[in-house]
C-alpha cells in the first residue's frame, strides 16, 4: 500500500464494517437473557465456537509482535505453535473442556470466576478473579489494539501522529457490537473473522516461499544468514534464524534462551490453558461431542495463523537480503569474504521508487549488509548491499511484518493483510472487552450488592465494558512509545492468568480433595509471586516500572548480578509455588461437604451423546 486509498480499498473496508454491524446487530436481536450475553445461550455451533476459540486466541500480538520476535530472533519461537496445539487446543478441548462446561452447567456458572466460585463455595474467589481480570487484561487488550494500530499507521504511509486516530477508531468500532451484541454477537463476528485470517495468512505463506524460490531454497537462504546477526544479539545467544538460542545458565550468552523459553513458549503456551475468556468458550456449547469436532478445525487454525505469521516473520530476512531496498555506506568490517557479509556506516539508502536519500543513521556503530552482486567488500570501501528485516523497521521489531507487508507483497494485498489484522484485533478485542465487562458486572458489582443488583446484571456488564475499553484506550495511548509491550503485554497476562487460576481450575475439576482454603492461598501465592518477580526481578518489566531502582541503586532487577535469572518469568517461579500451595494446603485443611461435591461432579464419567438439560 503507498498510503492512498483507491474506490475498492474503500469499498472493501465499508463492506466488512458492514457485515461486522450486521452480525454485532444479529447478536443483539437474539440476546434476551443474561445466560444470551454471557453465554450465547449455551447452544454454540462446533464450527463457529472453534473459529471464534482460535480468532479470539490469536491477535495482532500473535501476528505482528510474535511475528516481529520471529524477525529478530529466529524461528526458535515455532516451539510455541506446538505447546499452543498440544496445550491450547488438545488438552484445552478434550481434557478441560468436557469437564468445564459439564461443570458449568451444574452450577450454572456463566463466567470463569464464577465457575471456580462455586465449586470452591467462595465469594472471595470470585470478586478477586473478577478484579485480577478488570485490573490486567487490559494490559493484554493494549498489546492487541496497538499493533493492529501499528501496521494500521504504516499500511497507509501515515506518521506516529496519527496513530491516536487509529486508536480510536479501531476502539469505537469494537464497542459497538461487545457492548450491544454480547457473546453471541462476538461469536458471529468471530467466526466472519477467522475466515478472513485463514485466507490471509495462506496468502501471505504462499507468496512468501514462492517469491524465495520455495520451502527448501528459502530455508536454506535463511540459514546462510547466520554472519549478519548483530553483535548486540549474537552476545545474548543468536546462532541464527533457523537455530535455536544457545542454552546454559550462568553466563550473559544464554539469556536469549530464558527469554523466549519461559516469557513467549512458557508463559504463553500453557498460559492458555487458564485464559478466562478462552474457558468460557467451552461453557457455550451443548454437549461434549461439539468440543471434539472442534479440535480439527481449532489445531489447523492455531498451526495456520501463528505458524505463518512466526515463518514469514523469520524468512523477511531473506527476503530483504534478496529484494530489499540498497544501502551504501563504507565498510567498517568484512564478517564472511566469501558471503560478502559485511558491516558498514549507512551513508544513503533507496526508497521504494528508487531514488537515493540519506540513511539517517548517522549513531549507527554500522548494520549487517550482503554487498550487492559483482562488489566485493573491503575495509573502508564503498559499497552497496541489503541488509536484515530489523534494519528496515529501524530497530523495531514490531514494525517488521508492517514493513514487510508494505515492501515485499503487491498493493492490493496490503488491503487484505489489513482486514486480516482489523479481523485478528477486534475477535480479540470484542472478547477481551467482554471479559471486562463481565468481570467487572457479574463477578464483582453482583457480588458485593443484595438481589436488586442482580436485576441489573447485563446492563452493569455492558457499562463495564465501556470502563474497561476506556482503561485500555489509556494504556494503550501512554504504552505505544513502548517497543517490547505488544509480545511482552501478552506473555505477562497469560504468565499471571496461568500462575493465579491453574492450579485452581485443574484441581476443582480433577480433585474432589481440592478445598476453599487451598483455592484461595493458590491464587494468592501465583499473584504474589508474579507481581514480586514483575517488581523486582524481571530487568525488562522492573526497569520499565523502576520502582525496583530505589532498592538496587538503579539497577533493573534485584537478581542484577546473577546472570539470567532476570530474564526468567514470573511463570517458571510463580506456577510450580502455586501449585505446591495448592496441594500442601489440601492436605491440612477440611474437605468439602459430599452433597456439594456430587453436584459440582454430577454425570462424572458419563458419555455424552446428547446434550444435558440444565435449568437456568
Amino acid at each position: 500500500m503507498n498510503g492512498q486509498l483507491s474506490l475498492v480499498d474503500i469499498l472493501l473496508v465499508v463492506a466488512y464494517l458492514g457485515v461486522t454491524a450486521y452480525l454485532g446487530w444479529l447478536g443483539w436481536r437474539r440476546t434476551r437473557t443474561a445466560a444470551d450475553y454471557l453465554l450465547a445461550g449455551r447452544r454454540t455451533h462446533p464450527f463457529i465456537m472453534a473459529l471464534s476459540y482460535g480468532a479470539t486466541f490469536i491477535s495482532t500480538s500473535a501476528i505482528v509482535g510474535f511475528g516481529g520476535v520471529a524477525g529478530q530472533l529466529g524461528m526458535g519461537i515455532l516451539w510455541l505453535v506446538f505447546l499452543n496445539i498440544f496445550a491450547g487446543i488438545f488438552i484445552a478441548f478434550i481434557f478441560l473442556g468436557g469437564p468445564t462446561r459439564r461443570m458449568g452447567h451444574h452450577l450454572d456458572a456463566h463466567t470463569f470466576p464464577e465457575l471456580i466460585s462455586r465449586r470452591f463455595q467462595s465469594r472471595f474467589i470470585q470478586v478477586f478473579s473478577g478484579l485480577m481480570i478488570f485490573l490486567f487484561m487490559p494490559l493484554y487488550a493494549a498489546a492487541v489494539i496497538i499493533g493492529g494500530c501499528k501496521f494500521f499507521i504504516t499500511a497507509f504511509g501515515l506518521g506516529p501522529e496519527h496513530f491516536n486516530t487509529a486508536l480510536l477508531l479501531f476502539s469505537c468500532i469494537v464497542a459497538m457490537y461487545v457492548v450491544f451484541g454480547g457473546l453471541k454477537g462476538i461469536l458471529y463476528t468471530d467466526a466472519l473473522q477467522g475466515a478472513i485470517m485463514i485466507l490471509g495468512m495462506t496468502f501471505l505463506l504462499v507468496f512468501t516461499y514462492q517469491h524465495l524460490g520455495g520451502v527448501v531454497e528459502a530455508h536454506k537462504s535463511l540459514s546462510d544468514l547466520d554472519g549478519l546477526v548483530p553483535a548486540n544479539l549474537a552476545s545474548g545467544g543468536h546462532r541464527g534464524w533457523t537455530s535455536f538460542p544457545e542454552f546454559g545458565f550462568g553466563h550473559a550468552r544464554y539469556n536469549m534462551w530464558w527469554s523466549i523459553v519461559t516469557a513467549v513458549i512458557l508463559g504463553v503456551g500453557i498460559g492458555v490453558l487458564a485464559q478466562p475468556a478462552l474457558v468460557v468458550r467451552f461453557m457455550t456449547v451443548k454437549s461434549k461431542r461439539e468440543l471434539n469436532r472442534a479440535v480439527p478445525l481449532g489445531g489447523l487454525f492455531i498451526l495456520l495463523i501463528p505458524g505463518t505469521a512466526y515463518v514469514v516473520g523469520a524468512l523477511s530476512n531473506a527476503w530483504f537480503v534478496k529484494s530489499g531496498p540498497l544501502f551504501e555506506g563504507t565498510v567498517v568490517r568484512v564478517v564472511d569474504e566469501a558471503k560478502g557479509h559485511a558491516i558498514i556506516k549507512p551513508l544513503r539508502v533507496q526508497d521504494a521508487g528508487g531514488q537515493w536519500g540519506p540513511a539517517g543513521m548517522d549513531n549507527s556503530p554500522g548494520i549487517p549488509v550482503v554487498a550487492a552482486e559483482g562488489e566485493k567488500a573491503a575495509p573502508g570501501q564503498l559499497v552497496t548491499g541489503r541488509s536484515i528485516a530489523q534494519v528496515y523497521a529501524n530497530g523495531d521489531r514490531e514494525q517488521i511484518i508492517p514493513v514487510f507487508i508494505t515492501r515485499a507483497l503487491p498493493p492490493w494485498f496490503g488491503m487484505v493483510f489489513l482486514l486480516t489484522l482489523l479481523s485478528a484485533a477486534m475477535s480479540t478485542l470484542s472478547t477481551q472487552f467482554h471479559s471486562l465487562g463481565s468481570a467487572i458486572g457479574r463477578d464483582v458489582y453482583e457480588q458485593l450488592g443484595g438481589q436488586q443488583r442482580k436485576n441489573r446484571t447485563v446492563h452493569v456488564v455492558r457499562l463495564g465494558a465501556i470502563i474497561g475499553i476506556m482503561i485500555t484506550v489509556g494504556i494503550s495511548y501512554y504504552g505505544k512509545s513502548l517497543d517490547w509491550l505488544i509480545a511482552r503485554g501478552t506473555a505477562i497476562f497469560f504468565g499471571l492468568c496461568s500462575a493465579t487460576f491453574l492450579p485452581t481450575l485443574i484441581g476443582g475439576l480433577f480433585f474432589r480433595r481440592m478445598t476453599k482454603p487451598a483455592a484461595i492461598a493458590s491464587m494468592l501465592t501465583g499473584a504474589g509471586v508474579s507481581a514480586f518477580w514483575l517488581l523486582l526481578v524481571k530487568a525488562k518489566e522492573a526497569g520499565g516500572l523502576q520502582i525496583v531502582r530505589y532498592i538496587t541503586g538503579g539497577k533493573d532487577s534485584i537478581l542484577w548480578n546473577y546472570p539470567n535469572w532476570p530474564e526468567v518469568d514470573p511463570v517458571v517461579v510463580a506456577l510450580p509455588a502455586s501449585l505446591l500451595v495448592a496441594v500442601v494446603v489440601s492436605m491440612f485443611t477440611k474437605p468439602p461437604a459430599k452433597e456439594h461435591l456430587d453436584k459440582c461432579f454430577a454425570g462424572e464419567g458419563r458419555t455424552e451423546t446428547e446434550p444435558m438439560v440444565i435449568s437456568t
